[in-house]
């Protein structure tokens, strides 16, 4: 690790400096892009771009299923290639990250989200750790490759690495599906590293989650004669009560080694509640917006089907809700969990290179989505790594520490290295 600071240290500073200046949210991803692959070309890499296609979005089940509703128009992602030696003869191995960011409330930061505030090793600007410091290391991950592997002493190698950057993953993972779903390469690709932010932690298993919205009727009535209406508050406490005594029980039933450690592995979230339009009067119209949790190995539509379930059972029990029953319907993106084979080669190609840099390689899960779950569904094995704590993730004065940029560079070269070695 010492050797790729010495060489890339500068280097890699001004780049992310250079990156995390770009304001990449809400589908601004397009400037970014374009020096992204500019640099790449620069740095020798064959590059690639693609759009996403929203009908085709439409069909996958992360996406909502109005195409009018993806917003994809100017919205490119875009790759580097490097081959090594036969590339044919060997494994294509795929570095993504994603370049957008969630918006930024500039008077909860003490500095400009998109002006890098640096202190010594850490720096301070949106998507620091989520995660531009991650697609930082998988760029020059390939960089310090390639010259190792250009130089006499140098590794002997056969095959790809492909750095991506990826557009939409916060919105479903638009870059990421529309390229597990329609190859934009001609050739295959046989694994992937994705450098999302895992303190440096080897992730085998990411949650999924579904997004639901709940509208409760009721019966409005004048304040001073309150019991002339129908309250939707009692029937949605009723609701939530019936929600959160299933989210014990599957704590409890659903079980995966990898969650063990966590305080609640399954959580449900009631993120928004609207209910009512005026304090003189009876609210008779209730919407909330409820996140829930998908355990690996479950499926969004097995953990939905759960929750309807346990709400048609709390409408049955009431006379009001039977006849006028409460929807709950999917809105905004869903996430499918997904996870990797721990003996899988290119699982066993990070856990040794985490290892010889003295990291604790021990595979865990993660409670957050991740592009992961496309590439998983298109039979390309992925496994997470990379620098930065998910707790800066969405955070004001989101922050990281680029020794741990360069560290994650590091291993991210050797578990390369590993996997494409004759």
């Amino acid at each position: 690790m010492d050797e790729f600071a010495d060489r890339w240290s500068g280097d890699l500073r001004e780049f992310l400096d250079e990156l995390l200046r770009f304001d990449t949210t809400d589908g601004q991803e397009a400037p970014a892009m374009v020096w992204l692959r500019e640099r790449f070309a620069e740095f020798g890499f064959e590059t690639y771009e693609w759009t996403a296609d929203a009908a085709a979005l439409a069909e996958h089940p992360s996406f909502p299923d109005d195409p009018a509703e993806i917003e994809v128009e100017d919205r490119p992602s875009v790759a580097g290639v490097v081959e090594f030696g036969d590339p044919d003869a060997g494994p294509t191995l795929v570095l993504n990250g994603h370049v957008d960011v969630v918006p930024a409330t500039r008077s909860a930061w003490s500095s400009d989200p998109f002006e890098p505030e640096w202190d010594d090793h850490r720096v301070t600007a949106r998507g620091a750790a989520d995660m531009k410091g991650g697609l930082v290391s998988c760029v020059f991950a390939a960089r310090h490759l390639a010259e190792l592997a250009g130089g006499a002493d140098g590794p002997a190698l056969d095959g790809r690495v492909v750095v991506e950057g990826v557009a939409g993953e916060e919105e479903g993972g638009i870059g990421a599906a529309a390229a597990a779903m329609d190859n934009p390469y001609p050739f295959d690709r046989d694994a992937a590293i994705i450098g999302e932010p895992t303190e440096l932690g080897v992730v085998t298993a990411v949650e999924g989650s579904v997004m639901k919205r709940l509208r409760i009727e009721g019966r409005s009535a004048h304040a001073a004669t309150r019991w002339r209406g129908e309250s939707v508050l009692p029937h949605f406490e009723d609701i939530r009560h019936a929600f959160e005594e299933l989210e014990a029980e599957r704590e409890a039933r659903v079980d995966h080694p990898l969650y063990d450690d966590y305080p609640v592995k399954w959580p449900v979230c009631v993120g928004t509640v609207r209910a009512g339009n005026w304090a003189s009067a009876v609210p008779d119209e209730l919407v909330a917006e409820v996140r829930i949790g998908v355990a690996p190995g479950e499926t969004v539509a097995s953990v939905e089907a759960e929750f309807q379930e346990r709400l048609d059972e709390v409408v049955a029990e009431s006379e009001w809700l039977s006849e006028h029953p409460p929807t709950f319907e999917r809105f905004s993106i869903q996430f499918e969990p997904a996870s990797v084979d721990p003996v899988d080669p290119v699982v066993g190609a990070v856990r040794a290179a985490a290892e010889a840099a003295g990291l604790d390689a021990e595979p865990y899960g993660g409670t957050f989505g991740a592009d992961s779950r496309h590439y998983q569904h298109a039979g390309i094995p992925t496994v997470l790594f990379g620098p930065g704590s998910i707790d800066q993730a969405h955070f004001p004065d989101e922050s990281i520490d680029v020794r741990e940029v360069e560290t994650a560079a590091g291993v991210i070269a050797d578990a390369a290295a590993r996997f494409c070695g004759r």
